[in-house]
């Protein structure tokens, strides 16, 4: 099943996607509920009842997860061609700097990141002139655990979704770490809505990205250096993971610093990530 949260009618609301019907059936629900939580407000509950059919042409798309409770977890240098390309870049400062990491590298961005699909990146050049795009699988945990076991890892995955890990690249050299660059204000579109897990097939889901409809990332997440189970057991490990908390899994090759000369992100520009079975998420660029 698909669930997106979105504004009808001046409210915020969340629903079941019919893709192939091209509407959403609306839950009756106080907004005092899940205006935060977003669709994870429905993990362990049964489904509301539908007060109304909407087209989906008819309703304004908003994060699926519109503020997470914590940060969002992230895993870098996660497919092979990726790892190379970003350590030839001079933005490598993780500890396999020209080496395929040994275990997961793992950071964070800001819950007040996420934006949803439509909305706007911003970019402010007195801050960033080296803003760079990112398509990921994202998790969604449903149930809680600590130092998970690889072979039970998946019965805590709720849902996945799409998230674009915006990053400044010049903020992300110069400060030795990835927090700061990574967490800027709209760095990180998610959506268009969340999918249930049963639905993807991480053994063979393929993953793209478009800038001005130039096909920039083509890859499979079969492609995976440390694949979902082997992610979810490592940041387990000693970590309580959450009803609702979200994973980013890592970006393939084909980012704007693996080009000669770079190509980052500008004003006017739009971004266009597709991972099969969950849907498309756009964003334009715009310049503060």
């Amino acid at each position: 099943m698909k669930f997106a949260a979105f504004n009808w009618n001046g409210f915020k609301s969340i629903g079941r996607v019919l893709e192939t019907e091209k509407v959403v059936e609306r839950f009756e629900l106080p907004i005092e509920n899940y205006e935060n939580d977003g669709v994870t407000f429905l993990i362990d509950r049964e489904l509301p009842s539908c007060v109304e059919t909407i087209p989906l042409e008819k309703i304004t798309l908003l994060a699926p997860i519109p503020r997470p409770s914590r940060n969002i977890f992230c895993v870098g240098k996660n497919y092979h061609e990726h790892a190379k390309e970003f350590s030839s870049s001079g933005f490598d400062s993780s500890a396999s700097k020209g080496t395929v990491p040994k275990s997961p590298i793992v950071f964070s961005k800001l819950p007040e990141t996420v934006i949803g699909s439509g909305q706007p990146v911003l970019i402010d050049k007195n801050v960033s002139d080296a803003v760079d795009y990112e398509v990921e699988l994202a998790v969604i945990i449903g149930k809680p655990g600590k130092n998970i076991s690889r072979d039970k890892t998946l019965d805590h995955v709720w849902g996945f979704t799409i998230v674009n890990d915006v990053t400044a690249r010049d903020l992300q050299g110069q400060h030795s770490q990835w927090l700061i660059g990574k967490s800027q204000d709209t760095f990180c579109p998610m959506g268009p809505w969340v999918v249930t897990a049963d639905e993807i097939n991480l053994n063979d889901t393929p993953i793209k990205c478009w800038i001005n409809g130039e096909l920039r990332q083509d890859s499979n997440t079969n492609q995976l250096i440390f694949d979902i189970p082997e992610i979810i057991a490592a940041i387990s490990n000693g970590i309580t993971l959450k009803k609702g908390d979200v994973i980013a899994t890592g970006t393939p090759a084909g980012v704007g610093i693996g080009f000669k000369p770079p190509r980052y992100l500008k004003p006017g520009d739009q971004t266009r990530l597709e991972i099969k079975g969950i849907g498309v998420l756009e964003n334009p660029v715009k310049g503060l």
